[in-house]
């Protein structure tokens, strides 16, 4: 990447990044993806004690289809367990395609085994973390329901390895910065500021190729 680019990039990158807090919780709530790393967050979170529970979502995506011999929920579970978490600790929603299945088919989930979490560890991509927020706001059926959000703890500098490279990443964060400004629009999520910087980072980066995964 040329200079201009990377400093728009990284911008976006840590844009998408909310920085809540984390407290204990009821539940830790993993998103699955192609980024594995997110199923050692949640798993670490639950081991350092933050949660009784660990719940994994997600079937395959655009990203994914091909990549494991199983729902993305069952290979982030086998991860966890790999770490330590016991089974009967773990629950799976193998379906969901989106984030806002991701949400949907777990609150069903939960309810059909007699859970009301009242609060929630939602674990994600870094660059994810705003628009799971936004959609949880908006989709979970609960209101009352405290929830926070974390992910990997990488900089745009480390984060991208031989599954997540610069480019995809790039693109992709691209992607989400435009669902972020459309989709509460369409119901999907809560509006969420933009800064006139990072959209106009955003705009460069589309004109400079990375429109990949637009909506």
């Amino acid at each position: 990447m040329d200079a201009q680019v990377y400093r728009d990039a990284e911008l976006i990158y840590n844009y998408h990044q909310v920085g809540l807090p984390l407290a204990p919780a009821d539940a830790i709530f993993c998103l699955c993806s192609l980024d594995t790393r997110v199923a050692r967050r949640a798993a670490q979170l639950w081991l350092d004690g933050l949660a009784p529970h660990l719940i994994f979502s997600g079937d395959s995506g655009k990203l994914t289809e091909g990549l494991f011999d199983k729902p993305e929920a069952e290979h982030f579970a086998e991860i966890a367990q790999g770490m330590g978490v016991p089974a009967d600790r773990i629950l799976v929603e193998p379906r969901a395609t989106n984030t806002g299945e991701n949400v949907r088919f777990t609150y069903a989930l939960l309810g059909e085994r007699g859970m009301a979490p009242q609060s929630l560890i939602l674990v994600q991509k870094p660059y994810m973390e705003r628009r799971t927020y936004a959609t949880f706001k908006k989709q979970w059926p609960d209101a009352a329901t405290r929830f926070t959000v974390t992910s990997p703890r990488y900089g745009f500098a480390e984060y991208p390895d031989a599954d997540n490279p610069r480019e995809l990443v790039t693109s992709i964060m691209v992607g989400d910065l435009v669902r972020i400004r459309e989709y509460p629009a369409r119901g999907f999520q809560i509006e969420q500021d933009i800064p006139d910087s990072v959209w106009e980072a955003g705009q460069r980066l589309i004109a400079a190729g990375f429109d990949k995964h637009l909506p």
